[in-house]
């Protein structure tokens, strides 16, 4: 039984057909990388696993349970948590009540503050955050907003953690930094990581395995080595050779 499978997944918005009989499995603590242009999909696909969309067509199983139906706190609570590509945090908070939110309310509905607060203290640390705890949301810039985006998804307790674009806008040494954190993080929680991002290095450094979607369709899957020389990939992005 594979940790995520999703088996013939469709999705349209009236005529527009977003995504087209996807079927893939993710194994636990493995790190899948999503990639495709704009608008093929990715986010959609990311939506409909974590409950905020339903699927047109087919199901989605985590753990060996269909989730496909439930609401996105229920799914939540699964196990699965998941980030925006467009941040928004509580911008009158603190950077710690932020995370604390996500632990109150997640999978084990912390009911001690305090435990919250020391779990959310970690997380901080592991994002280089703990030195902005009680400095408001609002005063990050892009970058440590970014974290905090990750950090409240973590507090949340989840198996499955799902990153959409977390490096977009980061300079190359933001990037290198946050792709440490996410692999000490990953060891640290045993977490299964799905990811999309426009960033390739990044994707192609941290992913055990890259699947492809264009217009909706999934083109190919493989290690990052054999999805930059598969013929498909290079044709979606590139366009035909003359």
């Amino acid at each position: 039984m594979s940790f995520l499978t999703i088996n013939g997944v469709s999705k349209s918005f009236g005529g527009l057909q977003a995504l087209r009989d996807i079927s893939f499995d993710v194994e636990q603590q493995e790190v899948v990388g999503l990639m495709g242009a704009n608008g093929a999909g990715k986010t959609t696909l990311f939506s409909l696993i974590a409950g905020h969309s339903r699927p047109s067509l087919g199901s989605i199983h985590f753990k060996g349970r269909p989730i496909a139906a439930l609401r996105p706190d229920h799914i939540c609570r699964q196990g699965i948590a998941r980030t925006f590509q467009i941040v928004r945090p509580f911008a009158n908070m603190t950077v710690l009540d932020n995370v604390i939110v996500g632990a109150l309310y997640g999978v084990r509905q912390e009911r001690s503050t305090a435990r919250a607060a020391a779990s959310a203290m970690d997380i901080l640390a592991d994002l280089n955050l703990a030195n902005r705890a009680d400095d408001p949301a609002s005063s990050l810039t892009l970058s440590g907003q970014k974290r905090l985006e990750i950090a409240r998804a973590l507090a949340t307790g989840p198996e499955l953690l799902m990153l959409d674009e977390v490096m977009a806008g980061l300079t190359a040494t933001e990037v290198s930094e946050l792709l440490d954190s996410i692999r000490r993080i990953k060891r640290r929680m045993s977490l299964t990581i799905l990811m999309v991002e426009h960033v390739m290095q990044a994707l192609m450094r941290l992913s055990d395995r890259v699947m492809v979607l264009h217009h909706g369709e999934l083109i190919a899957q493989g290690k990052p080595q054999e999805i930059v020389a598969d013929p498909k990939v290079i044709a979606a992005y590139l366009g035909p050779s003359t």
